[in-house]
């Protein structure tokens, strides 16, 4: 029999493919430089073909090894179902689940939701991973993850997608912008090249894209932001305005500020939160409870008599 391949290698490769950079990849995979480059020699000895050009100035795969690169994302997401199967056996939600969350809603979800997860699951060992979309689902799809937390719509291809929520955007300003004391501001009014973004790679940036249309032709943002703490800082420095989900308002990213923010009129600009996994995983059962937790516990805090952003429809949220 042919010797095959083993995990290890596969995921020194795949580590490789996503840094192009040995001690990078090295470092993802808790090894050293010399162990990884070694690992990667081995694999293409044993294969009989070259994965990896390089050179003392850049790393490149060929195109045998991005077709390695693709299969061996397989083969490891099947070995993490295999161990996910046995663990299964323990009961629902126990044991290691790692979950991977986007910036823009692990700080403000989460802390409402950890609580009581630990306190129905003690036996639950959850590891947090926050990343932009592309690169959770990249490692959602090679096993690197169990399932992540996500906000739609976005393309998630051939996975699994539980839709929990969905939640409008409000225009946040300054209290000097004559907009402030509008009642009712519309998406049409919004002043297209002043509405400040998140930088390439988040999903909320596409959001906001897509709920105020693009920029006007010749225009540009000299700067975009890397986070949306960052973001409240442009706007309060007079750079210009943006739009922020409802859930970042209610965990308070406005306090301390100057700044207030205004419904929509009608027809707001929204996303919708959900949770996608693979779906060959043996743990469904185990994601439609962590489903339910989380929309049971979002339905108790929107019930009447709660406070909320949307008891005045018309006021401004300082």
């Amino acid at each position: 029999m042919n010797a095959l391949p083993s995990p290890r290698q596969l995921r020194y490769l795949v580590a490789l493919s996503e840094k192009l950079n040995f001690g990078r990849a090295a470092e993802e995979c808790f090894v050293t430089q010399s162990t990884l480059s070694a690992g990667i020699q081995e694999l293409e000895e044993l294969l009989g073909v070259r994965l990896v050009e390089r050179d003392r100035r850049r790393v490149r795969l060929t195109a045998i090894g991005e077709d390695t690169v693709a299969r061996a994302r397989e083969i490891l997401a099947r070995c993490q179902d295999l161990v996910e199967i046995a663990r299964s056996t323990r009961g629902p939600l126990s044991g290691e689940l790692r979950l991977g969350v986007i910036p823009t809603i692990a700080p403000f979800l989460l802390p409402q939701v950890l609580p009581e997860l630990r306190e129905r699951h003690p036996c639950l060992k959850l590891y947090l991973r926050e990343d932009l979309t592309d690169r959770l689902l990249g490692r959602l799809r090679a096993g690197q993850i169990d399932a992540a937390l996500i906000a739609l719509p976005y393309d998630t291809g051939d996975l699994t997608v539980s839709e929990l929520f969905g939640e409008e955007f409000w225009y946040v300003t300054r209290t000097d912008d004559p907009r402030a004391g509008t009642k009712g501001i519309t998406v049409d009014a919004l002043d297209r090249a002043g509405v400040l973004l998140l930088e390439e790679g988040h999903c909320l940036r596409e959001h906001a894209i897509a709920a105020c249309g693009p920029r006007p032709p010749g225009s540009t943002a000299a700067v975009e932001a890397t986070s949306l703490v960052t973001l409240v800082q442009m706007v309060e420095g007079g750079l210009g305005t943006t739009l922020l989900p409802e859930m970042t308002l209610k965990a308070g990213l406005l306090n301390g500020t100057h700044l207030v923010a205004r419904p929509f009129a009608a027809q707001a600009p929204s996303r919708t939160i959900a949770l996608a996994w693979r779906a060959t995983s043996p743990r469904t059962r185990d994601f439609q409870l962590l489903c339910e937790l989380i929309t049971e516990r979002r339905r108790r805090l929107t019930e009447p008599g709660l406070p909320s952003l949307r008891r005045r429809r018309t006021g401004a949220i300082a």
